[in-house]
């Protein structure tokens, strides 16, 4: 008989500063399905870590064009969540910002997204990024018409 020992998590790093480019367009969101690093598998609107120095309004912008392709007109924070990956020793403390852009929709980085595709804000995909999930859970919405918490 074999006896496995549990491996514990390692420990977390961090907290990471990270970013959220939430996108809206005739009522529905923005969404990638990522691949990759931590969440692959999960829904994710665009975004990534804030770079040393980096204003994180800048890295909204940035993170949104060079995953989609969107061209930031108008960049304004909505909340922040902390978010813990014990999966992959990882700790973001996440800022969330709504974005209005323009252009298409591409994948321009295919070792980070397989899609981009739009989305009814009340008919989102499972599972989401846990990020997302945070948001939504605060009862934030993008039409600023708060719902309520989730329960738990």
């Amino acid at each position: 008989m074999t006896v496995r020992a549990e491996v514990p998590a390692p420990p977390l790093r961090g907290p990471f500063v990270g970013v959220s480019a939430i996108v809206v367009r005739d009522g529905a969101v923005l969404l990638g399905l990522r691949r990759g690093a931590h969440g692959a598998g999960t829904w994710s609107f665009p975004g990534g870590k804030v770079d040393t120095g980096e204003d994180p309004a800048v890295t909204a912008a940035r993170e949104l064009r060079e995953e989609t392709g969107l061209a930031a007109v108008r960049v304004t924070p909505v909340g922040w969540t902390s978010d813990l990956f014990p999966e992959a020793g990882l700790h973001y403390v996440t800022l969330h910002f709504l974005v209005e852009a323009v252009g298409e929709p591409v994948v321009r980085e295919p070792e980070k997204a397989r899609e981009w595709s739009w989305h009814g804000f009340d008919a989102l995909p499972a599972p989401l990024f846990t990020p997302v999930a945070a948001l939504l859970d605060s009862g934030w919405r993008p039409d600023g018409v708060p719902r309520e918490p989730l329960p738990g």
